[in-house]
């Protein structure tokens, strides 16, 4: 059954084909559109270099007037995502756009990785330690980089 956001995520995954973004991949699972896989890979020069980090992207008919549910599969030390794996990313919520599409969502992600929000915390630990101790929140962010090597 075809519909706008089925039309749109076919329209996604084709741009993510002939356009991939550096570092992030995306697809839909193989018997739901409105489902997806996808990977960041760490950004270079930052504690997350290296690592292979899974996510579940679950789109609704709404899409793209609404933000699909994005968490993250594979375990995450950072300080905009709950233990979960839930994101707290503006662009997610409250700041959505229909104009975003699957890759600006992941590469958004991405860039999170790399200058985290310690005002807006879904993990208190790592924002006070992003804040008050960088060394100790580089060591625990580099465990879970190594993690992703054995789990990806």
């Amino acid at each position: 059954m075809s519909t706008p956001a089925r039309r749109r995520l076919m329209r996604d995954f084709k741009r993510l084909q002939e356009d991939p973004p550096d570092f992030v991949n995306g697809a839909p699972c193989e018997n739901n559109i409105m489902l997806w896989n996808a990977v960041i890979f760490g950004p270079d020069a930052t504690p997350f270099e290296g690592g292979t980090f899974k996510l579940i992207v679950e789109f609704t008919e709404e899409y793209p007037n609404k933000p699909p549910t994005v968490r993250f599969v594979s375990k995450m030390f950072h300080p905009n995502v709950y233990a979960d794996g839930s994101i707290c990313l503006d662009i997610l919520q409250n700041r959505w756009s229909p104009t975003y599409d699957v890759s600006s969502i992941l590469t958004s992600i991405q860039s999170l990785l790399n200058e985290p929000n310690p005002n807006s915390p879904a993990n208190s630990q790592a924002a006070q330690l992003y804040q008050e101790n960088k060394r100790e929140y580089e060591k625990r962010v580099s465990a879970i980089v190594e993690q992703s090597w054995r789990n990806s």
